[in-house]
């Protein structure tokens, strides 16, 4: 029912009765959409209250806006994808206009082409470029109706791209019955009942006889101003219940009542016509002639079913559209299991295998009363399709029907132990571990019990950082052995990955480390993998010095590492090089695997990798290019809603000098990763406070810290620490802390023979050394140290050599050393220690005013607009930024139009000279920053 009004800047227009307020909203999305802002919006209130008619109003749009729409369905949930391709299928043509990744990823979920599962982050941010680039012919205007019914897959998707819209001309606006997980955030329009004045005029308009006004008011109460019970509710009852009231007696829900009136109505219906709106609604598609294909099968003939009509309930035009969605509920739920089933098997015998099979698969299972092998293989080949196509949560529910359709205990172990596998890549635990249960119930080989094993140790694993993992993995990975070498190695890998992580003790590691020691011999041409497992088990079982010539070869063999290993175990061989002190080979491992990830677009995992490349970049002195990491990391794991603890924000406080920033940061972290037991959590918060209170010159504060830190076993992290527990040992006179920690790091560096370890050793050897000896070991350090490019770590061999000249009164020598470290410490942001270095000179008797610190360049941007301002810099388009910051090249360019104003330029030329590099920040081409 509809009533004319009129609204500024749309003219003279039919409206919706009584959403004058809802109508006035969606205008003023509009006109902001049509100025070059984006919007997004979700509509959601309970069934029939209007939300579909609230979309139609911005369907009813003029022409200025190109419109796409798209509709969840219920029986679509589990097929990946589905609402997406509905949504972007009028766009296809512009598919070429995206970068490779993006286009890649768009064209396999869509099935355009085949390979590998892409990254949903990255489905998402194609979708956000090709939403961008076609709303800059006309704006856009994007309509998901019945969104609580779209395929997880779509619906994050959707959601992240709602989330990042901001000056693309676009408008994507949702209709649902209530905001889902992945719609949480967003704008929101409630929509309640019509007021009474709409609502009597309403239900008014559907009834034909006149109604006392107290019964009126009565319908209006019961159905809270619903439109669509105003409207149907009065055509299912008898002129006796509407005149006297009792039509609402004895009801259930307000959907249960409507649910009734259009079952009411069907009921009417000859039996052709209920077997046709049966096939309709079991039928997701809406495709004419698959329907009527359908229905043939099942003796429907057109001429009958359509003879009288559907009373509006049911449409065939270019699809098949019900009136509403609770029709489409009401017909299926009303027919019997077996008119179901026949309905089903209909559609799946109608339906082309070789165009769509995984609805046909669908449809079979449907079908199905009891297991049936040949359907549970078909569903188990759609279940490969959807994980090729990225639709993981698609995968898992494939895979969960087969194993409920087949025969044989064994293959049903099988399926359940890939269903399982499924299930815990789509993040849905509680299913993955039904699924274990059911392959140990149906295993008939100790291989499947050991596969199921290990996809139980991996579900407790993704529950969170905790002990119970690794001895799992270690026991999983003992029992593959002798079935998969290969796969035995890599969860041994895993186990001994998780347990340096998380244990509290060496008893787990060494454990692991003793069953890797016990391995088969790897081949005489060893692989990298086989080379980090034996480096890494006599790291922990004979020392340093055994293992390092090992170490050495494994990291030398992962620089070609294959991609798909390096994405698989990638994130514990990473530590091959820190554990040899090979600081380049730290940073170039650091540096690929960030562009690995990138280029397989597996953006849950670039966030770690991304501050795995920070805290290698703060040993450099390149505190920006840092920052500028740490921050990308931010976005990233924000987007992808992925925790990251903040290691590399420390380091760069505690090397900063920033008290009030960093510690409150320590004792945050030092008490929520000591609570989840994740180890090395705790052991960088304890490192930053040593270093942080060595600058400060806070020394009891820093062996404090540094003992603590240096008692954990850990392998990397308490070893960096040692150098800062012998200067902090020896300058409060602790000898006996001082040279346990310096025999400590001896064993750790001595068998390393990078300058890294050598200059650092002799650093701390000298803080311990008197005399001659102490002079050659200080010169040594600045020399070993010269020769790398850790500027932090020379700086301070300058500090503590100038300190030592001053106390042995060769006050010139000394001044020489510690204007040189003074100058670094200023130019690479070490405020704390630069004023260490400061009031050494004026003991010195040198005349130094206090330094001002230059500020960052670039203070007056926003953390956001200095990333892009930084990529920028270096030679990156709008897309490229976009994709790594997840933003659209107009909105890239939107900021863009900020920091030129901010820095008063106008080319992105400009800003070479207006943000110009350090001494210490590496150029992109040295691959710094992945």
């Amino acid at each position: 029912m509809v009533e004319p009004e009129s609204r500024p800047g749309r003219g003279d227009k039919v409206g919706l009765l009584g959403r004058q307020v809802e109508c006035a909203v969606l205008d003023r999305l509009l006109d902001a959409v049509r100025t070059g802002e984006s919007r997004a919006l979700v509509i959601h209130g309970p069934p029939g209250i209007g939300k579909s008619a609230l979309l139609g109003h911005l369907m009813d749009a003029p022409g200025d806006l190109r419109a796409l729409r798209a509709v969840g369905i219920e029986s679509e949930m589990e097929l990946p994808f589905a609402t997406l391709h509905q949504l972007c299928v009028p766009l296809v043509d512009r598919l070429s206009h995206l970068p490779t990744p993006q286009r890649t990823a768009l064209e396999t979920v869509f099935g355009i082409r085949a390979g590998p599962p892409p990254d949903r982050f990255l489905v998402g941010m194609a979708v956000l470029s090709l939403l961008s680039d076609a709303s800059q012919k006309r704006p856009l205007l994007c309509l998901v109706d019945d969104a609580h019914w779209m395929d997880r897959a779509s619906a994050q998707v959707l959601g992240f791209v709602a989330r990042r819209l901001l000056a693309e001309s676009i408008a994507l606006v949702f209709g649902a019955r209530e905001r889902t997980r992945d719609l949480l955030g967003l704008p929101d329009l409630e929509v309640t009942g019509l007021r009474d004045a709409a609502a009597h005029a309403l239900l008014e308009s559907a009834t034909h006889t006149r109604l006392d006004h107290d019964i009126l008011s009565r319908f209006v109460a019961e159905t809270q101003g619903n439109p669509l019970a105003l409207l149907e509710l009065p055509r299912a009852l008898s002129v006796t219940q509407l005149a006297g009231g009792f039509g609402l007696l004895n009801t259930d829900t307000l959907p249960g009542l409507i649910e009734q009136s259009f079952l009411c109505r069907i009921e009417e219906f000859p039996a052709q016509t209920r077997l046709l709106l049966l096939v309709a609604a079991a039928e997701p598609v809406g495709d004419p002639a698959l329907v009527w294909r359908a229905a043939r099968r099942l003796g429907v003939a057109p001429e009958e079913a359509l003879a009288d009509g559907t009373d509006g309930l049911l449409s065939f035009d270019v699809s098949v559209t019900f009136r509403h969605p609770l029709v489409r509920s009401a017909v299926y739920r009303s027919a019997t299991e077996s008119e179901r089933r026949s309905a089903h098997l209909a559609l799946a015998e109608a339906t082309d295998p070789r165009v769509d099979p995984d609805r046909r698969a669908w449809h079979l299972a449907s079908a199905t009363a009891g297991p049936d092998e040949a359907v549970a293989a078909e569903l188990e080949r759609s279940a490969g399709r959807a994980q090729a196509r990225g639709g993981l949560a698609a995968a898992a529910a494939f895979l969960q029907r087969s194993v409920v359709l087949t025969v044989a205990p064994s293959r049903r172990a099988d399926r359940a132990v890939a269903a399982a596998d499924a299930s815990l890549q789509a993040g849905d635990l509680d299913a993955a571990r039904r699924f274990v249960d059911v392959a140990d119930q149906n295993a008939q080989s100790d291989f499947q019990r050991v596969r199921a094993d290990l996809v139980r140790s991996q579900v407790i694993f993704a529950a969170g950082l905790n002990r119970e993992a690794p001895p799992l993995l270690l026991a999983a990975a003992r029992r593959l052995e002798r079935f998969d070498a290969n796969l035995a190695r890599e969860t041994y890998l895993l186990a001994w990955g998780t347990s340096a992580l998380v244990a509290a003790d060496g008893d787990s590691l060494a454990a692991i480390s003793q069953a890797m020691r016990g391995l088969a011999p790897p081949p005489a041409a060893p692989r990298a993998l086989d080379l980090v497992t034996e480096g890494y088990a006599l790291l922990v079982t004979e020392g340093r010095a055994t293992a390092v010539p090992v170490l050495r070869r494994a990291a030398d063999a992962l620089a070609d590492l294959p991609p798909d290993d390096l994405l698989k175990w990638g994130w514990v061989a990473n530590g091959v090089s820190a554990a040899v002190w090979d600081d380049r080979a730290m940073r170039a491992l650091y540096g690929r695997t960030v562009e690995v990830v990138r280029a397989a677009g597996a953006l849950t995992e670039l966030p770690f990798c991304l501050a795995s490349l920070g805290m290698a970049t703060t040993w450099t002195g390149d505190f920006t290019g840092a920052r500028a990491i740490v921050d990308e990391a931010d976005i990233v794991a924000a987007a992808t809603g992925v925790p990251l603890a903040p290691h590399v924000k420390l380091r760069l406080g505690a090397l900063s000098g920033h008290t009030s920033e960093v510690e409150p940061l320590i004792s945050a972290t030092v008490e929520e990763a000591g609570a989840s037991g994740q180890l090395m959590g705790v052991t960088v918060a304890e490192w930053s406070a040593a270093v942080l209170y060595n600058g400060l010159a806070r020394y009891e504060q820093a062996r404090a810290a540094a003992q603590t830190s240096a008692g954990i076993p850990e392998l990397w992290v308490s070893v960096w620490v040692l150098p800062e527990l012998v200067e902090a040992a020896v300058r409060v006179g602790d000898a006996m802390a001082a040279r346990g920690a310096l025999e400590r790091l001896t064993d750790a560096a001595e068998p390393c023979d990078t300058d890294w370890a050598h200059g650092i050793l002799a650093r701390s050897q000298a803080l311990v050394s008197e005399g001659a000896a102490a002079d050659g070991l200080y010169r040594r350090a600045v020399d070993r140290l010269a020769r790398t490019q850790l500027r932090p770590e020379l700086a301070r061999a300058h500090l503590v050599y100038g300190e030592w000249l001053r106390r042995e009164r060769r006050r010139v020598e000394a001044r020489e050393h510690l204007r040189t470290a003074h100058k670094m410490f200023a130019s690479i942001g070490m405020e704390a220690f630069a004023e260490r270095a400061r009031r050494e000179l004026l003991a010195s008797g040198e005349s130094i005013r206090k330094h001002k610190l230059k500020s960052s360049f670039g203070d007056e941007l926003t953390p956001q607009e200095k990333q892009i301002a930084l990529l920028v810099r270096d030679g990156f388009s709008n897309p490229e930024v976009g994709s790594r910051l997840f933003l659209s090249p107009r909105t890239v360019e939107w900021h863009l139009r900020k920091i030129f104003t901010k820095l008063s330029i106008t080319s992105r030329r400009q800003l070479r000279d207006a943000l110009p590099r350090n001494a210490y920040e590496p150029s992109p081409e040295q691959g710094f920053r992945g």
